[in-house]
């Protein structure tokens, strides 16, 4: 346990260090913040939704750029050699990097709290939507977390990480556009189940379901499972 709160630390500590780190703050709360002020005086309307909208497409472009070093480094450093003779398994050390990288997006999301509460002081905010979107924006920026981890792990170049991890991560994005997953068949209910969009649009309502949080916790399980499994491969290669 020492050695798993060790690396969480270890890594939560060196996003605070990382100009991405920075970057990444400055660019969602900024830019985001700007756009959603926009709209709120166009529409004259006290509600989060239009900040939610904007949020998986930004996602597709951030969540990568925080993944990406995860395990790339490692392998183009050599360090990760090093790292897999602590004494602590490879689950322990896929999920100490999980979580600090997790923790981060929390923080960054819990930074954008003074848009609903300054919406809330100007008219009358339904909470429940924006309650729901906060929870089903961390799901999602995890799942995004948990793909470029483990696609992390198969490369020393962080580009090549960045750039395959938003590529499918923006895939399972579009599955749940109209344009694919609107229909009564079974090609377009399947597009429409295994869409990150349409479980986040979801929540966003406000509803809780529980079929969207376990489609999140299986999403984000899978591709830590992948990433146990690749480590383990170098054990044996």
């Amino acid at each position: 346990m020492l050695s798993f709160l060790s690396v969480y630390k270890k890594e939560l500590v060196s996003y605070f260090n990382s100009l991405i780190s920075y970057i990444f703050i400055i660019v969602f709360l900024v830019i985001l913040s700007w756009l959603f002020w926009q709209n709120v005086f166009l529409a004259g309307q006290t509600s989060m939704r239009d900040f939610f909208t904007l949020i998986p497409w930004f996602f597709l472009i951030l969540v990568p750029a925080l993944s990406m070093r995860l395990w790339s480094e490692e392998n183009k450093q050599g360090t990760i050699e090093t790292l897999l003779t602590l004494p602590v398994s490879d689950v322990h050390l896929v999920l100490a990097k999980f979580l600090s990288a997790a923790s981060f997006v929390a923080v960054v999301l819990l930074c954008s709290l003074p848009l609903p509460i300054t919406l809330s002081r100007i008219g009358n905010l339904d909470w429940g939507p924006v309650i729901g979107s906060y929870l089903g924006a961390w799901l999602l920026g995890c799942a995004y977390l948990a793909l470029g981890q483990w696609l992390s792990a198969l490369t020393k170049n962080q580009i090549v990480a960045y750039l395959v991890t938003a590529a499918i991560a923006f895939v399972f994005l579009l599955l749940g556009t109209s344009a694919i997953a609107s229909g009564d068949g079974v090609f377009a209910k399947l597009c429409y189940t295994l869409s990150t969009q349409t479980h986040f649009a979801s929540l966003a309502k406000g509803i809780i379901s529980v079929r969207d949080v376990i489609y999140y916790l299986s999403f984000i399980g899978i591709f830590l499972y992948l990433n146990v499994y690749t480590l383990t491969k170098r054990h044996f290669a």
